[in-house]
């Protein structure tokens, strides 16, 4: 009868464990659709007083938000998404050479940048 016992408790911690597993694994998920991703784009090494510089950042916000709207299969929002990204990261750079560029590039403005206290 003690193992018997023994054997039922194991199975129920085989099951407890497995889940804990498929409740992990769709809270990894739900988080991971429901947070904006992001990434940092580095510009210190650029002059962006030049044409080179500010065509060189640019490249950089676009291939980021590229990486960072990835959506398998779904083009459109992928497209949405990108644009969306590299105006809010151009806006928030607020170089004059660089929103010329991205206008010019995009025929879009980004956002303005506003300060608030």
């Amino acid at each position: 009868m003690n193992w018997k016992v023994k054997a039922e408790i194991h199975d129920i911690l085989r099951y407890a464990r497995a889940m804990c597993l498929a409740c992990v694994l769709v809270a990894i998920n739900a988080y991971a659709e429901g947070q904006p991703r992001s990434e940092t784009v580095k510009f210190a090494d650029l002059n962006l007083n030049t044409p080179a510089g500010v065509e060189a950042l640019y490249e950089r916000i676009h291939r980021a938000a590229l990486r960072v709207c990835d959506k398998r299969g779904q083009l459109a929002a992928t497209i949405a998404c990108t644009k969306r990204a590299e105006s809010r990261a151009i806006g928030k750079v607020n170089a004059p050479l660089l929103t010329a560029f991205y206008q010019k590039k995009t025929e879009a403005k980004p956002p303005a940048v506003t300060a608030s206290l």
